[in-house]
């Protein structure tokens, strides 16, 4: 019995320590190449440190879907209102130029998830701030929650990039009526 409850005394408090330690300590920093920006939530990052290319998710933030086709050229999608600006957008900000990358450890659609920066500013938070996204509230978590979703709300209040649209449809729910189709 005492074995018992000395092994109980000692693994509970492990344990909690074990699942209560931030996401956070999962990250990694490193510095690559943005070599394509294939929509404008999505780029393809060619590290500096030999590692192989990889396909980077921006973490906290949702555009608007960009058209697709499939592989014989026929539209498959026709996209949303201000998904190619949101592309463009993101083009201009960080293709082809040399950014610090995080990645947060999480994976989806075999896309890292990243928070990218380029020249010390936060190009996720960026793309929310200049009305080309919404900040992903379902994946968003402390501090960056607070940001990313001020941001949006500065940016629906003035108007920005997608917010010209007075109901804009968010990208999650125009998926979700593409797959009811």
């Amino acid at each position: 019995m005492n074995r018992i409850k000395l092994l109980y005394i000692v693994l509970v408090p492990l344990l909690i320590l074990l699942f209560t330690v931030s996401s956070h300590a999962m990250e990694k920093t490193l510095t690559g190449k943005v070599m394509k920006v294939t929509d404008g939530d999505t780029v393809v990052i060619d590290p500096l440190n030999d590692r192989a290319f990889f396909v980077c998710q921006l973490y906290g933030i949702n555009t608007p879907e960009t058209p697709k086709y499939t592989r014989k050229g026929r539209l498959k999608n026709p996209g949303q209102p201000y998904g190619q600006e949101a592309t463009t957008a993101l083009k201009k900000m960080i293709l082809g130029q040399t950014v610090q990358v995080t990645l947060t450890g999480a994976k989806t659609h075999k896309r890292e998830v990243c928070r990218i920066e380029n020249d010390g500013m936060d190009v996720n938070l960026e793309m929310v701030r200049l009305g080309y996204a919404w900040a992903y509230r379902q994946h968003l978590q402390r501090p960056y929650d607070w940001y990313y979703i001020g941001a949006e709300r500065d940016a629906r209040e003035q108007r920005l990039g997608l917010w010209q649209d007075s109901n804009p449809t968010p990208p999650w729910e125009y998926r979700r009526s593409l797959r009811q189709k």
